[in-house]
């Protein structure tokens, strides 16, 4: 099958602040073009040393949530040593060891199968790089 695999890059531009990108609208939009109605699986990748994927709810305030959690767990201070950029940006690549950066989902008829509240969302505490790639994969 020459179709079976589809890859696409998105352009983000996430500002000068940490933040929780929602990115499934993105995701269904490719899976609507690629996946023809077929069963497959999504795979999300962000190619950076500094941003995760994170499967969670948005707009309850989980997003908000989740930001500070990393803070109590991932504070920006001096104690990291990877030590270049802004005060605390060591702390930016220890990010994916605790929010990875890739998901792999199920497609069913040629639509993600999310549950109810979950959103595809991109994860970026790196406040020094104002502009990710996230790599979609479909294999159906």
């Amino acid at each position: 099958m020459p179709d079976a695999f589809t890859t696409r890059v998105l352009n983000l531009a996430t500002g000068s602040a940490e933040r929780v990108a929602d990115i499934t609208g993105d995701c269904e939009s490719f899976l609507r073009e690629v996946a023809g109605g077929r069963d497959g699986l999504l795979n999300v990748f962000v190619p950076h040393a500094t941003a995760g994927i994170a499967i969670i709810e948005t707009g309850a305030g989980s997003d908000d949530d989740l930001l500070a959690a990393l803070h109590t767990l991932l504070p920006a201070d001096d104690r990291w040593q990877h030590r270049h950029g802004s005060p605390g940006h060591g702390r930016d690549h220890v990010l994916p060891a605790f929010v990875p950066p890739h998901a792999t989902l199920p497609v069913i008829g040629g639509r993600l199968e999310l549950g109810t509240w979950q959103s595809v969302c991109l994860v970026d505490t790196n406040v020094d790089n104002a502009r990710r790639q996230v790599r979609l994969s479909f294999l159906g």
